[in-house]
């Protein structure tokens, strides 16, 4: 019998309206979470993970997987005092490994972690969704950040597309609009001006996808080595969006970006946080294919669907609806269960978590972080809970 994948919820720490004892009634049996409250480049104490351990632990949790140990902007642009930022990382890494915690799931995505323009779009069903409007961006690119050589990104439609939709926006729309593009990280409420942005993305005027990609092979070779020896898999969060936003350039947006990362430092230790939202937003990324290749490498499973639209928009779709096929997804999640399995691999229940859940319910009365809805990623949890039974009983039993 093929065991299950560890069935996992996000956490954002004591501060999460979701709280622990909420998250036991999922389901769930593993906490995905953070010290949110480190700022980024810090160390991560060893005093400091073990209370927080404890905290899970005692809920009846295990703390499954760390989501994430953000990179420190130097490390991305690749600048004098990288070395110091990585030679922190390491120090956290090593900590978390003497506490026993054994997957961290990090990105490499330049200033902005995932980017949306809309935070409440309203579904047939009243249901609460994020969204990616393309216009909506190209018009705070081009008129609101008023960035230098947007106008070259951009065609004459795109532009009069953007500015049409920046004619019907208030006052109030349109800081809205800036103040969801330039969030912060996940798990905190910080949010960029637009001075602080174009500083950021001055940094970033000579680092190309080129670049990039040479910046993250560079970390890659740094702290692999240290992954292994405190028993660590590290994963990598595909961009998202999985393309070029704002002048930022994106290097883990497509299969054979994947692959660049692993072939960079060839290691178990080196690998991939399979996302289906993030990498389903571009139509040339087969899924199902790309875990039939590197699925070896698969460490963490975020699923989660998204419907796309012509225009390069696209919105959060329930798990098993939009524009991936997520039954061939768990198929193909499922036939690499059975091949670790046939190799006697020890990490066959692989961690999932659902994904960027609709507030739907009772999910309005709280002030949750956009996407972490309890009830949405419950009825996410539980459909793909469904389909991976259905999968496997079909195939193998």
């Amino acid at each position: 019998m093929i065991p299950d994948l560890e069935q996992t919820f996000r956490w954002f720490g004591p501060s999460d309206p979701v709280t622990l004892a909420a998250i036991r009634q999922t389901g769930a049996t593993g906490i995905v979470s953070a010290l949110y409250h480190i700022p980024c480049g810090e160390v991560w104490s060893s005093v400091g993970i073990a209370a927080y351990q404890a905290n899970i632990n005692a809920a009846g949790f295990k703390w499954a997987v760390v989501e994430s140990v953000n990179i420190h902007e130097a490390i991305k642009t690749g600048a004098a005092e990288r070395d110091k930022y990585i030679e922190r990382y390491v120090e956290t890494l090593a900590n978390l490994g003497k506490a026993g915690i054994g997957t961290v799931c990090y990105n490499f995505m330049p200033v902005l972690d995932w980017t949306r323009t809309h935070l409440d779009h309203r579904l047939a069903n009243n249901a609460s969704a994020l969204r990616y409007d393309a216009k909506a961006l190209a018009a705070f690119d081009l008129y609101i950040l008023e960035r230098a050589g947007a106008y070259e990104e951009f065609t004459t439609g795109q532009q009069i597309a953007a500015k049409r939709y920046l004619d019907q926006l208030t006052t109030s729309e349109i800081t809205q609009l800036t103040n969801t593009v330039l969030a912060g990280l996940p798990g905190t409420d910080e949010v960029f001006t637009i001075a602080e942005f174009k500083a950021h993305l001055k940094r970033y005027c000579e680092v190309d996808a080129r670049k990039l990609k040479a910046n993250l092979a560079y970390f890659l070779k740094a702290i692999v080595p240290a992954a292994e020896e405190y028993g660590i898999k590290m994963c990598i969060h595909p961009d998202d969006p999985p393309f070029p936003i704002l002048g930022l350039p994106r290097v883990v947006s497509t299969g054979q970006d994947l692959q660049d990362v692993v072939d960079a430092y060839p290691s178990p230790s080196n690998g991939i946080t399979l996302c289906t939202g993030s990498l389903g937003a571009r139509g040339d990324n087969d899924i199902p294919a790309i875990i039939s290749s590197l699925g070896s490498h698969v460490h963490f499973l975020h699923l989660r669907n998204v419907q796309r639209e012509a225009d390069g928009s696209f919105y959060e779709a329930g798990h098993l609806s939009g524009s991936t096929n997520m039954f061939e997804v768990m198929r193909a999640v499922v036939t690499e269960q059975a091949k670790r399995q046939k190799e006697g691999r020890n990490d066959i229940a692989i961690p999932i978590r659902p994904d960027h859940g609709h507030k739907i319910l009772d999910d309005y009365n709280y002030n949750t972080y956009p996407g972490y809805s309890v009830i949405g990623r419950l009825k996410g949890l539980a459909e793909l809970r469904g389909l991976e039974m259905g999968v496997k009983r079909a195939l193998f039993y």
